[in-house]
Order: C-alpha cells, then sequence, then structure tokens
C-alpha cells in the first residue's frame, strides 16, 4: 500500500492508518485498534527481508500453482525494468580521493563548500550516491534522461500468464539478459523451451547462449543498422 498510494514513509504509513478506514481494512484492523508504532513496524519489515521470509512465500505460492498444474514448463516470457531509487541527483557525487583531503573545495561565508555541478559529466565509475550508494546512475532508452536506478526482472510462463521468478539488480546495459539466463537455469535441463522477449535481447551473445540452453530465443528482432542474432531457424515459423 505505501508503493501504490506513494507513501513518502512508513512513519506516514502509520499516521494513514491512524485514520484511513481503507488502510485498516486492508491490513485488519478494527476501527478502535491502536496502530503499530513506526520503529517496531520497521524493525519488523526489516527482519522480514533479512530472514529472506518474502522469498520463501513467493516460492511456495509459485508451488502451489505447479500443484495445480497451472504453470509450463516449455514456454516462457521476460522482460525488465527500471526501478527508481530513493535518491536524488544531488547525492550522486565525485567519489573520494586522496587528493580530496589536500584539496578540500572552496566554502562560502555560510561554511558549505561552493561546489558547481553545472555541465560536469557524472559517471558510475567516478560517482557515487551518498544516500544509496548501491544505486546506478542508468538510461534504459537513448534520448531518456539518466536517473538513479536498479533493474527488476519478472519471467513468466505463457500458460497461465503467471509469474515464476523475479530478480533485482543493479541497473547496467547487460542486467536484463543476464538476469533472464539465471532465472531460466531453473527450468528441467532435459527439457526444450522458447523464451519470449523484446528487441533489447538481440545480441549475438544472447541468443547463443539460449541455444546453448536448449532454449528457442522468440527474441523481436532488431535489425535497424544492424544485422539481428536471430536466425532462420526461428524466424520461418509463424
Amino acid at each position: 500500500m505505501q508503493l501504490l498510494y506513494s507513501v513518502r514513509s512508513e512513519r506516514m504509513l502509520m499516521e494513514q492508518l491512524e485514520y484511513n478506514l481503507l488502510f485498516r481494512w486492508f491490513v485488519g484492523l478494527t476501527a478502535n485498534e491502536p496502530v503499530w508504532h513506526p520503529t517496531v513496524f520497521t524493525k519488523n519489515r526489516d527482519r522480514l527481508l533479512e530472514g529472506a521470509v518474502s522469498e520463501e512465500f513467493f516460492s511456495l505460492i509459485v508451488e502451489q500453482a505447479r500443484a495445480k498444474k497451472l504453470l509450463s514448463d516449455e514456454h516462457f516470457t521476460v522482460d525488465g525494468t527500471l526501478i527508481e531509487a530513493w535518491a536524488g541527483q544531488k547525492s550522486f557525487q565525485r567519489k573520494k580521493s586522496d587528493d580530496d583531503a589536500l584539496n578540500p573545495p572552496p566554502r562560502d561565508p555560510g561554511n558549505n563548500p561552493t561546489v558547481n555541478w553545472h555541465r560536469q559529466k557524472r559517471k558510475n565509475d567516478t560517482h557515487q550516491s551518498l544516500t544509496d550508494p548501491s544505486a546506478r546512475l542508468f538510461r534504459k532508452t537513448s534520448g531518456a534522461e539518466a536517473t538513479l536506478a536498479y533493474m527488476g526482472h519478472v519471467l513468466t510462463e505463457n500458460r497461465n500468464g503467471l509469474v515464476v521468478d523475479v530478480r533485482v539488480t543493479q541497473a547496467t546495459g547487460t542486467a536484463e539478459r543476464d538476469a533472464a539466463a539465471e532465472m531460466l537455469r531453473g527450468k528441467p535441463a532435459s527439457r526444450s523451451a522458447t523464451l519470449g522477449a523484446d528487441r533489447g535481447y538481440d545480441t549475438a551473445e544472447f541468443v547463443k547462449q539460449m541455444r546453448e540452453m536448449k532454449v528457442t530465443p522468440h527474441v523481436a528482432q532488431n535489425d535497424s543498422r544492424r544485422r539481428s542474432a536471430v536466425d532462420a531457424r526461428t524466424t520461418p515459423h509463424e
């Protein structure tokens, strides 16, 4: 609910629960029950993530679908998306070096560093977010604005469109293809399969890797000013 309704913090989420009947109904609180203290809620959330409980919960749901024969082991679709990091662009600053201690930036009369970031090239190998060091400056398409982000990846089976695996990775140019290969390693090794994907997956290395894993790449061809890696072994079929 915090994500769906853009509640900025867990403390604000607890405040919403004090008076928002929809939120109370969703979490199972009656109108008179006390709301959790924000600190307790945060600690419990940390335990949930650190104990890998959410991953186990997801795995149990997938196994339930498999037991009811709702999953296909032959046909899959994969895709990735950017997840914006909770860090501002101003936090993306040059990494500290030994020279910084010897040559600190000049300060204004208010004792604040006077640093001008205008027109300065910022790259992941030289800069890092002070708020979220693991986030990377990335843009998924040319012409789009580069943002501090992670990448989320989802693998679905095509019989009922159910999600069978997920990943969250750092945002890199190869993250989508790397995550797809990692998730497909869970399929039975002896069984062949197909994988649907957009043209961002149309690279010679990825197509070769899929064929070695007995996966036919049903990948949209990227043949604009280049040669597609999806060859005639796949394209003759409807």
